[in-house]
Order: C-alpha cells, then structure tokens, then sequence
C-alpha cells in the first residue's frame, strides 16, 4: 500500500505564484503560462501559500518539501527492501520542459540506488548522487510536463525501516521559450556569447532554464529557421541539437553554477566540482601548493609541512586522464591528502621529525596510505609531528616548532599538529594522524577538526614509525564529519602484516557515510563524565544542552576505578624503544640507523627530549612481571570500567572535553573507539569535545557527532590563512 505523502501534512496546497512581477518584461508571457494552483486536500479546509520563486527569467523553484512536488511511496519497509518513489508535479500549469530534482534523503535510513523516467516524453539527461543528496536534471522533449502525471521513479533500498517519510525533495522547472521571450533575450545578448556558453535565457549561467529553451528544438538542424537561437547549444559542433547536447547541457546543469571555492571545500564539493568540469585535479593540487608557499614557511609561517610530494601535480595529472576514461575510483579520487610524518611514503622521507631520519626513504608504502593510493589519493604532504610523538606541542628538530593558524603564539596540538594546523589552514582537504595517548583528538580539538582514534584493530599500523605497539592506532583528520566518514572508509581493513587487524573482519560495516544521520542525537543516550570536562565549562555545557535540544537523554555518570585508571602510566616510555628497533630493521640495509642508541649518539635530536630518549633507551627488556601486569591489569580494568558504565546506564557513548586532564587515556587504555569535534573556542583557540563508544562501534560515534555539527557548525577559518586571490595562486607556476 503507498501513501500519498505530499498531501498528508497540508490541507491546501498554493496560492498562485506571483512570479510575475519578478521577471522581465519580455518573459511575462511565459510566466501567464505557468503557475501553481490551489489543490484540495481530503483532510482540512485551511489554505496556506507556498515560498515560490524565481532565479532566472524562465525558472521556478520549488522549495524542500513542497506539496508541489507530489511524492508516492511506502511508508515503511523492512530493512534491506527495495523500493520506489515516483515523483510527479501537482497543482502546476503551463510549459515546463525541463526539471531539476534535488533529493535530500536521510543516508542512515536509506540508500539511494538509481532513477529511470517514466512518462515517455521524459528523459533523464544528468543524476549525481552523493551523501544525503542525488540530483537528476530531465528534459522533456516531445511536450512539457504533465500536471499529476509521474516523470520519474526514484529506487532506494530500505535501512532500518525507512521509508518515503525520510525523503524531501525540491525542484528548480525549467519554463519553454516563446517567440516574446526569444525576441527580447536575443537582441540583449551577443550571438557569440551564446554560442561560447549555451547560456541561452541570458541569465550569465547555465541552468535549468537554458534546458527548458533548448529541449522543444530537439532533433532541429543547422537549416532551421530558428538555428541562431539555440547553436550555442550544439556542444558537439554536428550542426544538430541531439541527446549529446541535452546531455553535455544537463551535465552543466546538474551542478551548481556557482565557482568552485576551495576554503573548507570537503571531499563531496571536490568530486562535485571535478564532475561539473570545473576543476581538475592539478588545479586543484595547484591551489593548496599556493597556500602552502604562501603561509607555511612564509607569511604567518605556521611551519606544518616538512616535505611536499616532488610528484604531486604528475600524479594529478595521471588521475585526471583516469577519470576521463574511465571515470572516478571512489570519492577519493583526485583529493590531496595530509600525512603525519611517520607514515612511510613512497618518494617522500618519513622522519618522525627527526634530523636523523631526514634521509629515510622507504621502499614501501605503510598499509594505510597503501590504501588511501588505491582509492586515488594524492599524498599531497608529509607533516611536522611533535618529534617522535613524544609531546603535544609538535615540536621537532627537522620542523621547528608548528604554530596554531587560530593563535599564532600559541602550539596546534599534538603530537599530529602538523596535520592539524595545516588542514585547519586549509593546506590539504583530508589528513592522516596517529594517537598513542591523545595526538589525534588534541590537535583536532585545539584546530576545531574532527579526529577519529579507530578501535586498536580497525587500521594496520604496519609501516608506521611506533610509540608504543600497545596503545598506538593512525586514523583521519578532517574538517567535518562526513570527510572523516569517507577517509575511515578507505583507510579501515585487514592487514596480513598486522595481525591485530583480524579482530576487524565482520566488525567493519558497508560504509561509515551510512551513518551520517542528522536526527542522529534523536533517542540516544549519552554519558557525561563532569570530572573529565574542565577547561571550558561554559562550551562544554552548551554542548550538553545542545544534544537535550536534539532529542538526546544526557545523565551525569561516574566511571568505576577512574582515579586507578588514570594513574597508570602510558606504556611508550617503556615500549619504545623495541618497538622503534623492530621498525629500523624493517629498512634493512637503507635504514639511516640501526637502533635508538645508535640515534642518540649521533645527537641529531631534539635536544630538550634528548634525556627521555636516554630514560627510555635504558630499558633493557620488556620481560617483567611489572610491563605484563600493567599492560594487562590496565587494560582489562579499563575495558570492564568502560563496559559497566556503558551498560549499566544503556548508553549509546560518554562524553566529556577533548583537552581535559588525562581524559584521551580512557580511549588509549581500552582500545576503545573516540571521536573529538568542535565545540567552541576557547580565548579564540578551537575547544573540542570528545565521545567513547564500545570497541568497532565507530559508526554510532559518527552519527552522534555528524548530529551535533549539523545543527551547531561551530567550525570557522583562521584569520591567519585567508583565501589567495587568483593572482597571488597564479604566482606559484608550476607543471605536471
């Protein structure tokens, strides 16, 4: 049985629309032909008027979730069932001959799968899907839209019980020329600037409404009377105005005909971008490696980055030619990507921030950016790090000291802190971090950045120069939620090399983006731990009562044995220096040094942890009774503590501040899952707070997250990196 959703909440639809006073004087006569009437609903007698308007002369938009916008489907369904929404246009009249669909759809409760045109003067001449959204542009090409009559089928598949309920969709129509308006628009634009752009209503851009003029003069020629009109549409020169042409003009039209912005541009807004044939990406590449010039060791000298990849613009340029052919790998494809530098790279050194491994050129890649490669990243970047994670200030002698872009005095964070600082200025659009204690979540708390630290297991720590094997995990830095999703996607698997990696299998699900779920606080139970959550009392507790707001129930709770817990020590000042061993034999013959004592001696240090580097080199061996009872005790006690909490209470997480005393332990300790977001600022430096969810259940703290930046989006640039205008980005000249 499918209900009839679009009449179930209003009882009359529209008044007319009032469009015509907002046109043109040419494109009255158009606007007289089409307008939206008053439909009658079976269940009230009130009237209410409909947000109609107009932003090219011959196009109409239709607001989300209009009643003019007529959706028939299921309510609900059981989880993992396909099934279709038509959609129709009711209560409209006139010559609409083109049509674009925004599909807002909620991705944590169903999955968009395709569209297929079902009145046969409909065709589908462009769709993009991409999170929460698909986008189709039709043309009707042997008469306009009928009022009531179905024009397209939209196919989803069913998660959780989801249903046409969880689908808004908005349409921009597309109103047929006619003699008046050609006559008008005509003599006001040039020929050649029509045959340049295809802009055919003379709006300066390409939309729907240039579809709508062109569709009535499918399958004319270059004989035609009225050829002068449209052959700024002929795109593929045949002197003809076929499907190619609806096609390339729809294409256009699917995207927005705004100019690609690359400030806080995400992963979607690239490949959007990329799409639309709008950027490239060595453009694209190009424009970081300008920020990069102008603002890393220059200007505001932020000193994130410690080596760049000499190949960069080669490996774009390879990527740009793929998608042509063959088109995207994935959502990755062509995005550059920031990478701690302790990630071995192929091409690139990885130093740890150390003099002494300036020279260390792997000959394979770590299992992670293995991965990010295959899915086509480019690793734009290798970034400063505080010197072999030991500190959170990122400090290094190779690099220097990074600055935080929000406060110049003061330090991003760490131990990733170059890969904070540089994707909080916007030097790379996603960025890889490794947390043996906190160095993922401080620096994106303190860079108003979303940081995941997987469950110890999700990600292969295989070609990672370690802290400590116990306690360390790598994991994504973004600037939203959703770019995190997508990296976590890729970056996630098992790993032969690391066995740990095997608890993963049947842990992962199909795609963390599933989980990005605006009414995600809705229903969910969070914890929050007070004595974890100083420092910024007033964000933090707006934070809390932001998620009562959202529907989420919030209750103070206690962790047992948190004061034991937090007293152990982290095991790296004991670990390290085996483990550190382990990997400089694993460069065999190339390895710049052998052993931590052999780095010691040659003194190219950090001089100010030079005696921690002695302590630790002291060690002599990891076979005590003390290393296996703390290694043991603690994390079983955590696990157990952690657990209690979480059970005992049915929470979904605990919640408390980023940055606060020794809070990142609890995640560190347990192999647990944590997840830090922006929260606020803090004396103008970012204030993050951090969520801990049971171990792989990463995509419950996504949706928690995802949840509260949508409704809050308290992330803003630095004033100290600002956008480049066009010829100061022209200066860097550079070629693939």
């Amino acid at each position: 049985m499918k209900s009839l959703l679009s009449r179930s909440s209003i009882s009359k639809i529209l008044s007319t629309a009032l469009i015509a006073a907002t046109l043109p004087i040419g494109a009255l006569s158009a606007a007289a032909e089409t307008s939206i009437s008053s439909v009658d609903s079976p269940n009230s007698s009130s009237t209410v008027t409909e947000t109609v308007y107009q932003t090219a002369p011959n196009v109409v938009v239709l607001p989300p979730g209009s009643e003019s916008v007529l959706l028939t489907g299921p309510s609900t369904t059981i989880s993992g069932a396909l099934f279709d929404v038509d959609v129709a246009l009711t209560g409209v009249t006139g010559k609409v001959t083109a049509q674009k669909f925004i599909i807002e759809f909620n991705p944590a409760r169903v999955d968009f799968i395709d569209v297929q045109a079902v009145d046969s003067s409909t065709t589908i001449v462009g769709q993009n899907a991409e999170l929460g959204k698909a986008t189709v542009v039709a043309a009707s090409i042997s008469e306009s839209a009928v009022n009531n009559k179905t024009l397209i089928r939209l196919k989803f598949k069913a998660k959780a019980n989801g249903g046409v309920q969880d689908i808004k969709v908005s349409a921009e129509l597309g109103l047929a020329d006619t003699g008046v308006i050609q006559a008008t628009r005509f003599g006001s634009l040039s020929l050649q600037t029509n045959q340049v752009t295809g802009d055919l209503n003379g709006n300066g851009a390409l939309d729907i409404g240039d579809l709508a003029w062109l569709a009535p003069y499918y399958g004319i020629t270059s004989t035609h009377a009225s050829w002068s009109t449209v052959a700024g549409a002929d795109f593929n020169q045949n002197g003809s105005i076929d499907l190619t042409d609806l096609g390339l003009l729809g294409k256009k039209v699917l995207y927005d005909t705004k100019q690609f912005e690359l400030m806080e541009a995400s992963v979607m807004d690239i490949q959007n971008a990329m799409n639309a044939g709008k950027l490239t990406a060595v453009q694209l590449v190009t424009k970081y490696l300008a920020r990069i010039d102008t603002y890393d060791q220059k200007g505001p000298e932020i000193k994130a980055i410690l080596n760049v990849n000499p190949k960069a613009l080669e490996e774009a340029a390879a990527l740009d030619k793929e998608r042509s052919e063959k088109g995207p790998r994935g959502p990755l494809h062509g995005i550059p990507v920031i990478v701690k530098d302790n990630f071995n790279t192929i091409g690139m050194p990885t130093t740890a921030g150390c003099i002494c491994l300036k020279t260390n050129n792997t000959s394979t890649d770590a299992f992670m950016i293995k991965k990010l490669k295959n899915a086509g990243a480019i690793i734009l970047a290798k970034s400063n790090l505080h010197e072999f994670a030991f500190g959170t200030t990122t400090l290094s002698s190779l690099g220097g000291q990074t600055k935080n872009p929000y406060d110049l005095t003061t330090n991003p964070g760490g131990s990733s802190g170059g890969t904070g600082a540089a994707l909080a200025a916007n030097f790379g659009t996603i960025g890889l971090g490794t947390d043996t204690g906190g160095s993922i979540r401080i620096p994106s708390s303190r860079n108003a950045l979303v940081g995941i630290r997987p469950t110890i297991g999700l990600t292969s720590r295989e070609g990672i120069i370690p802290l400590a094997h116990s306690q360390d995990v790598g994991g994504p830095m973004a600037r939203s939620v959703a770019d995190a999703a997508i990296a976590l996607d890729v970056v996630s698997g098992y790993d032969p090399k690391d066995l740990v990696t095997a608890l993963s299998t049947g842990n992962i699900p199909k795609s963390y983006t599933d989980y990005l779920d605006k009414d995600g606080l809705k229903g969910a139970r969070i914890g929050v731990i007070r004595s974890l959550s100083t420092g910024n009392d007033a964000a933090f507790n707006a934070a809390v009562d932001k998620m009562k707001q959202l529907g989420a129930t919030v209750i103070d709770v206690t962790i047992p044995n948190q004061s034991k817990i937090l007293g152990y020590a982290s095991l790296s000042g004991t670990e390290f220096k085996f483990d550190l061993n382990d990997y400089l034999a694993t460069l065999g013959a190339n390895a710049p040094y052998k052993t931590l004592t052999e780095i010691i001696a040659s003194n190219d240090i950090l001089q100010s942890q030079k005696s921690s580097m002695i302590q630790r080199d002291n060690v002599t061996t990891l076979e005590t009774l003390n290393y296996y009872k703390d290694l043991w005790e603690r994390t079983k006690l955590t696990q157990q503590s952690l657990t209690q909490v979480l059970g005992e209470n049915s929470l979904d997480a605990v919640l408390y501040a980023t940055t606060s005393g020794n809070a990142n332990r609890l995640s560190a300790y347990s192999g647990f899952p944590a997840i830090s977001f922006p929260a606020g600022y803090n004396n103008q430096v970012p204030f993050g707070i951090e969520l801990l969810g049971r171990e792989y259940d990463e995509g419950t703290l996504i949706k928690l997250a995802y949840s509260f930046e949508q409704a809050t989006h308290l992330r803003t640039m630095p004033a100290s990196t600002p956008a480049l205008t066009t010829e100061e980005e022209s200066k860097l000249v550079l070629t693939p």
